[in-house]
């Protein structure tokens, strides 16, 4: 038979195969395009963590990025229309967030607000009259009370974190609870690992060696886990500002106890560390991260990263390597 006759069926089946294929495409895209869910996370070491839980089904926004300090955060006026925006607000609490209730007023937010530190019991605030607290900052937003706010500093709460977070995406997107319940479970087995690390890495030094110095107090749970006195200049907040009396004490006492970590924070202004380190003799050892991850890239980009590197930190200072 003439080529002709057998093109012109061939033609019509590709033809009637395309139709297909575009229809059912038509019918399937939508379940595979699936919308991202629109989640606002307060700070940076918060937002890793919704990550990890929402996976590629959640759009995570940080308000206080990178290197960026939660206690003098100001929110602007886009970062208000991102939350009014929101589906899930996630935000820490124990009074970390002392400008978060003006911010949800002020951008009509309606969605769901997840406080992740829901069930951790939270430790007291170390007591301390050589700082100086600045009562009056933004009508008292950053003022902690008696509470250390700084609760992911436990792996252990970082567990309840991750509870709180699936939870709280299962409510804000039910159809993605089966797939935000499974990460949590994955996700949290890597934290107990991570805990079984950090407390062998503490298992070799004696305690009365487990003496830190850091720039404000955000270690209160760390050490609470692993035996690890810090000592601070600053209180909880970087709000707080040192005394001179408290300053020349904990320089008495660092000669005292000999004590050899000494380190800044990736939020802290480094120079009243340096100049205990320059009235001791005793070199800052580095930085440690505390309230903020670091850049992408950085050696403390993820919540995991994070207490990794600050443990490896801690533990070789101690040990004065």
């Amino acid at each position: 038979m003439p080529i002709p006759h057998i093109r012109t069926p061939l033609r019509r089946r590709t033809a009637l195969s395309l139709s297909l294929a575009l229809g059912l495409g038509g019918l399937t895209s939508p379940l595979h395009a699936q919308t991202p869910v629109q989640a606002v996370a307060s700070f940076s070491v918060l937002g890793d963590l919704v990550r990890q839980v929402g996976g590629e089904r959640v759009k995570v926004d940080v308000l206080v990025g990178p290197g960026s300090d939660a206690h003098v955060f100001q929110p602007s006026p886009a970062q208000a229309r991102l939350v009014g925006q929101a589906q899930v607000v996630f935000s820490n609490g124990l009074g970390f967030e002392g400008w978060m209730a003006r911010l949800l007023k002020t951008a009509g937010y309606k969605g769901q607000q997840v406080v992740v530190s829901k069930g951790i019991q939270p430790l007291k605030a170390p007591e301390d009259d050589d700082h100086d607290h600045k009562k009056g900052h933004a009508h008292g937003a950053h003022d902690h009370g008696d509470t250390d706010p700084h609760a992911w500093q436990s792996v252990g709460n970082a567990k309840v974190f991750v509870k709180n977070i699936a939870q709280g995406l299962c409510r804000a997107d039910p159809a993605g609870c089966d797939l935000y319940d499974r990460n949590a479970v994955s996700y949290t087995a890597q934290l107990n690992a991570l805990d079984t690390e950090i407390r062998a890495a503490w298992a070799s030094i004696p305690a009365a060696q487990r003496k830190v110095i850091t720039s404000h107090d955000a270690f209160g749970y760390y050490a609470r886990d692993h035996a690890v006195r810090f000592l601070a200049p600053q209180g909880v907040s970087t709000e707080s500002e040192a005394s001179a009396q408290g300053v020349a004490r904990l320089v008495r006492q660092i000669r005292k106890d000999q004590i050899r970590a000494l380190f800044v924070e990736n939020i802290s202004d480094p120079r009243l560390i340096e100049q205990i380190g320059r009235e001791t003799g005793v070199k800052p050892a580095g930085a440690l991260y505390s309230d903020s991850l670091s850049a992408p890239g950085g050696p403390a980009a993820t919540y995991v990263d994070m207490m990794r590197f600050n443990t490896l930190a801690l533990t070789r200072a101690v040990r004065g390597q």
